[in-house]
């Protein structure tokens, strides 16, 4: 545990005014920082399975047939089926051809 006698910093010769000033130098750092290192999470984006099925460029069956495989997983409210786009696209393997 840090004591609180430890984590004062005394400050001589220096004026109020002069003392803002070196304080707010030292936020706007912080601040620039924040920023230029603050990535905002991405909300998850479910997919129907026809949204899969059009986004793989497949048949609705062959969906149910890799979810069925454990290919893709699936997430079921009520009768329900929905897929992470994160998964979908990472459910795709490189097969060491010619990239975009």
């Amino acid at each position: 545990m840090i004591n609180m006698e430890q984590r004062k910093t005394v400050v001589y010769d220096t004026t109020p005014h002069e003392f803002i000033s070196l304080f707010e130098k030292v936020i706007d750092s912080k601040i620039s920082d924040l920023k230029a290192n603050f990535e905002p999470k991405k909300p998850t984006e479910f997919l129907t399975r026809n949204e899969v099925k059009e986004l793989l460029k497949v048949d609705l069956s062959t969906v149910h047939n890799w979810t069925k495989k454990g290919k893709l997983k699936s997430y079921g409210i009520g009768n329900r089926v929905y897929y992470k786009r994160c998964e979908v696209e990472n459910t795709l393997i490189f097969l060491n051809q010619e990239s975009c």
